[in-house]
């Protein structure tokens, strides 16, 4: 493997489909798409009507009715509706931007007398405003997709699995955040992008490992100065937003990373699933081990993937390395709840993958978000019978792993397939229409500066 310098005679500014009448482009497809994803939204939440009318008092029922949602429960036990704030005085394990999101919709809510009705409504004021996340999220990808191809956008506003996962957590804040922060630097706003980027890693950690494809494909294009810029606009954003709950309340600021830290292998990843087996062993109380054979799986992972980047025949799209590292990390993370789709949705939107593994991907998440719930039913029908309200009594562990492991190879399948089309550039439909990278920002239509060339050595 060897370094060569390879300099292209393209224009250094960008060739790039985003100039600035970009956003006024999607202005014009904007009443179309705000409509779309406002159906999903409105179909999400009425997934969610039989919790809410009351399946959410029954434990068995909300699994039973796939209507469970974090949102509602949540609200009683951070004890929201109490004097005081998160971190400070009671228990908060989310970032910092969702505690004060939670804290501040509470506030809202207070003038409802009726305890019950004051959660129901913290629910119903939670929703619009994740629904407005979703609009902003599916305009910036419309965005991202390029010129003519705007309507990739509705497989975010339509995506069954998302609809499905949309109300269960906050996680639509920090989708809209990253789509935004990816908009900004598709645009050539660097610091824009790097404050937006901040404010959606303060919100979940996922969006931190996306600029890890973005630093090899500045690296590989020569666009380090801009890297430098959003990444330092990024810290400097976290530290704003994180330093004074840190400084004011260490203990209760700190419980989102040691929580993430103490937490065992859980529902939804492949190491529950070899432990279920028998097949990894780990300690109730020391989950040590099982952090570091995580943290190694990832950094193999992304070494693999920084291989991709720098030996790939021409410089990779920016939504191709950044959905196979943020897929690496859902395939070696501990945890991986239903909701983590609306992670890869804007992303896959961008792939341009066939349709037929779009859809087999779709399938394979609503396959597991029947089966998670249908699961966890079964746990109450076999532990403590006396909770069921009703006869249904959920599916078993060989059913639920079989859709466990439907997801994972899916997802496998779509990182095949970027794969192949980073190696095999002719293949990808963007770079088949003449286009280089329309969510690229600084380095669509930018030079090749660095890349590694594989070359096969025969001993004579």
């Amino acid at each position: 493997m060897t370094s060569t310098s390879v300099d292209v005679d393209e224009d250094e500014t960008g060739a790039g489909g985003h100039g600035g009448t970009g956003f006024g482009r999607v202005r014009l497809y904007a009443p179309a798409l705000i409509a779309a994803t406002l159906i999903g939204a409105v179909t999400a939440y009425l997934v969610k009507v039989p919790c809410r009318t009351g399946a959410w008092n029954h434990f068995d029922q909300q699994f039973a009715k796939l209507c469970y949602s974090d949102i509602y429960p949540l609200y009683f036990q951070r004890q929201l509706a109490d004097p005081g704030l998160p971190y400070l005085d009671h228990r908060m394990e989310y970032p910092v931007v969702i505690g004060a999101f939670m804290k501040a919709v509470a506030f809202l809510v207070q003038p409802v007398s009726d305890p019950i009705g004051r959660g129901l409504a913290f629910f119903d004021l939670t929703v619009p405003l994740l629904a407005a996340c979703g609009v902003v999220a599916v305009l910036a990808t419309a965005y991202l997709s390029g010129r003519g191809h705007e309507r990739e956008a509705l497989i975010v506003a339509f995506s069954p699995a998302a609809i499905l996962g949309a109300y269960i957590n906050w996680d639509l804040l920090a989708v809209a955040l990253t789509a935004l922060a990816m908009a900004c630097w598709a645009s050539r706003r660097p610091t824009w992008a790097g404050v937006l980027f901040g404010l959606a890693i303060a919100t979940k950690f996922y969006p931190l490992v996306l600029l890890g494809p973005l630093f090899l494909l500045c690296l590989r294009s020569g666009r380090i100065r801009a890297f430098a810029v959003t990444t330092c606009a990024a810290v400097l954003t976290w530290l704003v937003v994180n330093l004074p709950v840190a400084l004011a309340a260490p203990a209760g600021w700190a419980e989102f990373y040691t929580f993430s830290q103490e937490r065992p292998a859980d529902w939804g990843s492949i190491w529950f699933f070899l432990q279920m087996k028998g097949l990894l062993t780990a300690s109730a109380g020391d989950q040590s081990g099982l952090n570091m054979l995580g943290t190694v799986t990832m950094a193999v992972a992304c070494v693999l993937i920084a291989v991709i980047a720098l030996t790939a025949p021409r410089r990779p799209r920016l939504p191709q390395l950044m959905f196979l590292v943020l897929a690496a990390f859902l395939l070696t993370n501990k945890v991986w709840s239903p909701q983590y789709v609306l992670w890869l949705v804007p992303f896959v939107a961008l792939l341009r993958v066939p349709r037929w593994a779009m859809g087999l991907w779709q399938l394979a998440e609503v396959g597991y978000f029947v089966a998670i719930w249908w699961y966890l039913l079964r746990g109450i029908a076999d532990q403590t019978p006396e909770m069921l309200t009703q006869s249904l009594h959920g599916i078993g562990e060989n059913v639920y792993f079989a859709a466990l492991l439907g997801r994972f190879g899916a997802v496998l399948l779509l990182c095949a397939l970027v794969v192949w089309q980073i190696y095999r550039p002719e293949r990808d439909p963007v770079r088949a229409e003449g286009a280089d990278d329309p969510a690229g920002g600084e380095l669509d239509g930018a030079p090749d500066r660095f890349a590694l060339r594989l070359r096969r050595h025969v001993r004579v």
